[in-house]
């Protein structure tokens, strides 16, 4: 037997395992997006598979007819048609033309209408397929904070904020206000709906809802630093007796969120644990969007308020110039703007004007050298 390289040994022996062990892996894997518990999160699902359907209406015809291309017209086969002078089928450009096209047609309805209807932005028309909304209906509203590295949820109804713990009522839609402390970040829990970024200074919104009752993971999906891995938290969908019990043993707690409490808490810190608060300071989370939590700071929307005063207000925060303030050139009228002279500006006729042909036409421009003292120095054309 012939000597063979050692990797050609092991290629055969690792194949085997490597394939029982990544199909067992397989087998244990929950595909949450594709099985979710959440309304959204199931039109969302279906989108997947419509778009998958659609795609693969020409993935598997174009691979099946490449196999079959390749064994018909193989150099073995003597009774293959053999067309050396065929160039143009009108049915077959038809069909290579009108088929994609019937189906970038089909995507494109699919997503518009999709983009629409499961705007995050857009409040919930339906609970379930056949559970629509009532009209009177008032959601949930839960304020989302991203930290480092860590989820705050304010309840403002209940009174309540946690850590790293999120509950929901079942069958009831929840309007998520979301922003973030530092850094961009996204909220993401797959059995409930898709990712909405958070960031600093803004606000972003959410409205879905739960309808199975169970645990069920959260994350960010954006990398934000050395913590990200650990970005995790658990949300819980109850009845709502559950989410009465559950908010009235949060209020219970000890701890409240105040300011100093807040600032605290947003410093970074990494794997942090469930923390309850049984009561917020009032106005805190439109604080943190406008960045104003700090004693001393102003609130964003107050300093461009003070910012678009009228000049002479006497507004606290205003970088306007007082009404007497000699004016710059970009606050000057036209009619105001006079001229000053131009230091680099050619003196007299530039060399060769006078001369044809001359070298020095082909350049017009000359320039004039930096004086320096003690150094004599020539104009150059």
């Amino acid at each position: 037997m012939k000597n063979r390289p050692l990797a050609s040994w092991r290629r055969p022996r690792l194949a085997a395992p490597l394939a029982l062990a990544a199909a067992l892996a397989l087998s244990g894997c929950d595909l949450v997006v594709m099985n979710p518990a959440g309304d959204v999160a199931r039109q969302q699902a279906d989108l997947i598979l419509w778009s998958t359907a659609l795609m693969l209406l020409i993935i598997i015809p174009v691979m099946a007819l490449t196999v079959l291309f390749a064994w018909k017209y193989r150099a073995t086969n003597k009774d293959a048609e053999y067309a050396p002078d065929w160039d143009h089928s009108t049915g077959l450009e038809l069909v290579i033309w009108a088929a994609p096209l019937m189906i970038i047609i089909a995507l494109g309805a699919l997503t518009w209408v999709s983009t629409h209807l499961l705007d995050p932005y857009r409040p919930l028309g339906r609970l379930a397929p056949a559970k629509p909304l009532a009209a009177n209906d008032r959601p949930l509203e839960i304020q989302v904070v991203s930290l480092d590295w860590k989820w705050l949820f304010i309840y403002p109804e209940q009174g309540v904020a946690t850590v790293n713990e999120l509950v929901l009522p079942l069958n009831r839609q929840v309007r998520f206000r979301m922003t973030s402390s530092s850094v961009m970040n996204t909220f993401w829990v797959p059995a409930m709906a898709g990712m909405i970024y958070t960031m600093p200074g803004m606000e972003t919104k959410l409205h879905a809802v739960l309808d199975k009752p169970g645990r069920y993971e959260g994350r960010s999906g954006n990398y934000s630093g050395a913590g990200f891995s650990g970005m995790t938290f658990w949300t819980y969908a109850v009845d709502d007796a559950g989410f009465t019990r559950w908010a009235s043993q949060t209020r219970a707690a000890q701890a409240r969120l105040t300011d100093a409490n807040y600032l605290k808490l947003e410093q970074p810190s990494e794997n942090v644990q469930p923390i309850r608060f049984g009561g917020v300071q009032n106005d805190l989370f439109r604080r943190i969007t406008q960045m104003c939590v700090k004693p001393g700071v102003p609130c964003m929307s107050d300093v461009m308020a003070d910012d678009m005063a009228e000049p002479g207000s006497h507004a606290p925060v205003n970088d306007r110039p007082p009404v007497d303030a000699p004016k710059g050139a970009l606050r000057k009228d036209p009619n105001e703007k006079g001229s000053a002279p131009h230091l680099t500006a050619p003196r007299g006729p530039a060399e060769g004007s006078t001369e044809r042909g001359a070298q020095s036409n082909r350049n017009m421009t000359r320039l004039e050298p930096v004086r320096r003292p003690g150094v004599t120095v020539t104009a150059q054309g």
